[in-house]
């Protein structure tokens, strides 16, 4: 069955045949250098949850740990022949439940069902996964068997690729690994709505904006039903299984296309390859839409005061897109920061945005520029308190760090609770 926004794909059929060399299949006991892999997903175990908010109403829990096991050499030479290893999963897979995953989809499926249970992403990564995966169990109708099956296919692919280090105790490591996937992803299914896994989409522009980050324009084939505020998990088709959060910059438009802000960070697998790798004319995949913290409170009781760092600017853009489309009297002030003016990389757009809307009031924050004026001298935040006027509803986004101590700066501050809007917690 296919998992993605298009339901055109035929199913695989079914294969018969065992695997090459020392790996066997049989029943539901993969095999390698003489060690049997019997695992269930039923067997009881310890799943770390975390609140992962897929909407405006649905909520889905569980990140999974690490598993004790250094898993990662294992994945990084299944992943070396990722596309060998999907078809052996694949093969697996089809011999036992013939049309359960369509061919299309299958190396999305096994990459990133091979990461989750290898512990190899940080907990936002991890997060990312599982909300993919969770939607492709809930498309597929996934039923406990299903998962057996799923299991042995995974374990068969990963210990063809790693015969020569295979053994009892690596084999453990990833029953362990695959059990709290498995049970991660079915709590996390009985929680999200219905739709697609993911939407495949085209890259139509790629704009280097400032040293380190890039703009994409993408396309997706059929509409990404996303709300200004949200976040997508995204994928690179080179980079099958690594989904990364990136929130939309811009209000759904009329011809469907979504704006992407990337920054490039150290050794990071997908962002590095957004801003360095892709061009126009490329495959991305958008998992569905998450997030609830950021979202605008439809009563216009309150102004608002919008705090960026950094590449955190584009949901707070895509919520003054929201109000450009339906002003509802609410006025906002936008500080936008940087560490210097060539840092800050939507000066245009900002600077287009405020002349068109005379309820709009745009403040750079420079954070590491001497020359900056005193009103632009600071961080983001210590820059927005001076334009806190002790009634506004304040959002704020940007990195990690900044997001941290936000909450407790801002209380200090005088603005209440309950005004307080920072970003869904999908990395802790």
């Amino acid at each position: 069955m296919d998992m993605a926004d298009r339901p055109d794909a035929a199913d695989r059929p079914a294969r018969a045949g065992g695997a090459a060399g020392t790996l066997t299949v049989t029943g539901r006991s993969p095999s390698v250098n003489g060690v049997n892999h019997r695992w269930s997903p039923s067997v009881p175990i310890a799943v770390e949850t975390t609140e992962l908010r897929a909407g405006p109403t649905v909520r889905v829990a569980e990140t999974i740990r690490a598993v004790s096991a250094d898993l990662g050499p294992s994945w990084a030479a299944t992943a070396a022949a990722v596309d060998r290893a999907a078809t052996t999963f694949l093969d697996t897979v089809s011999d036992r439940l013939p049309g359960l995953l369509a061919e299309r989809d299958h190396v999305v499926v096994f990459a990133t069902l091979g990461r989750l249970a290898g512990g190899v992403d940080d907990p936002a990564g991890r997060a990312a996964a599982l909300a993919v995966l969770a939607r492709a169990h809930r498309g597929v109708g996934l039923l406990p068997q299903h998962a057996d099956v799923l299991g042995d296919a995974l374990l068969a692919a990963v210990a063809r690729e790693n015969r020569a280090r295979w053994t009892a105790t690596l084999a453990a490591g990833w029953e362990r690994g695959l059990r709290r996937a498995v049970t991660a992803v079915r709590r996390a299914a009985a929680r999200v709505g219905d739709g697609p896994a993911w939407w495949r989409a085209e890259v139509v522009a790629h704009d280097r904006a400032a040293a380190g980050v890039a703009v994409l324009t993408v396309r997706p084939r059929r509409p990404l039903p996303y709300r200004p505020g949200q976040a997508v998990p995204v994928c690179d088709p080179r980079r099958p299984g690594a989904w990364r959060w990136y929130s939309p910059a811009n209000a759904p438009r009329p011809d469907g296309t979504v704006e992407l802000h990337v920054r490039a960070v150290a050794a990071g697998l997908v962002s590095g390859t957004l801003v360095d790798g892709v061009r126009p004319g490329g495959p991305l995949l958008l998992g569905p839409p998450c997030g609830i913290s950021l979202l605008l409170d439809p009563s216009p009781w309150h102004d608002l005061l919008l705090v960026a760092g950094g590449t955190g600017l584009a949901p707070l853009r895509a919520l003054v897109e929201q109000l450009a489309a339906a002003p509802d009297g609410r006025r906002v002030t936008l500080v936008a920061g940087a560490r210097t003016p060539a840092d800050l990389y939507d000066r245009a757009t900002l600077a287009e945005l405020e002349a068109a809307h005379e309820w709009l009031t745009v403040v750079p924050a420079y954070s590491h520029d001497p020359a900056a004026g005193p009103a632009e001298r600071g961080d983001a935040l210590t820059v927005a308190l001076r334009h806190y006027a002790g009634d506004q509803e304040v959002h704020l986004c940007g990195p990690p760090q900044m997001v941290a101590g936000a909450r407790l700066r801002l209380l200090a501050a005088g603005v209440p609770a309950d005004r307080i809007h920072l970003p869904d917690a999908f990395d802790r």
